[in-house]
């Protein structure tokens, strides 16, 4: 699969990544520090992602008026977006499934709790019919 993380705490990307590399996962991994670093992204020429990991709380562009823009965008909009967060607040929670997200992952403190619920995302999208359309 083809991921884009959007995430600007850089001690979490090294967190994602050394996961996919030890559960030896052939996944590439783009990143993108913000919300309009990753809009960028998705408006360039190249493929287009399978999965996008969303952190919510990030400099410039909030995670969920990124994923405004996203839904609201004809060719974006069915990007399954899966927000990756240390917000347990009710309200983001309910106001990203009202957006259109895929799910909502609450990253805990542990790094073996971590490396499972991701582990455990990353194989359901693998073998989702939608990133294989």
């Amino acid at each position: 699969m083809n991921i884009l993380l959007i995430e600007d705490d850089m001690i979490e990307t090294m967190k994602l990544q050394r996961t996919v590399s030890k559960l030896q996962l052939k996944h590439t991994i783009l990143e993108a520090k913000n919300g309009e670093e990753a809009l960028d992204i998705l408006q360039s020429p190249t493929q287009l992602p399978d999965i996008i990991l969303l952190d919510l709380n990030m400099p410039r562009m909030s995670g969920i008026e990124f994923l405004k823009i996203l839904k609201a965008d004809e060719k974006l909009q069915y990007l399954p977006t899966v927000i990756l967060t240390t917000s347990e607040n009710r309200a983001d929670l309910l106001e990203c499934y009202k957006i259109g997200i895929a799910g909502y992952i609450i990253k805990p403190l542990k790094y073996e709790d971590y490396e499972s619920k991701l582990h455990t995302v990353l194989n359901y999208w693998d073998i989702n019919e939608l990133v294989k359309a």
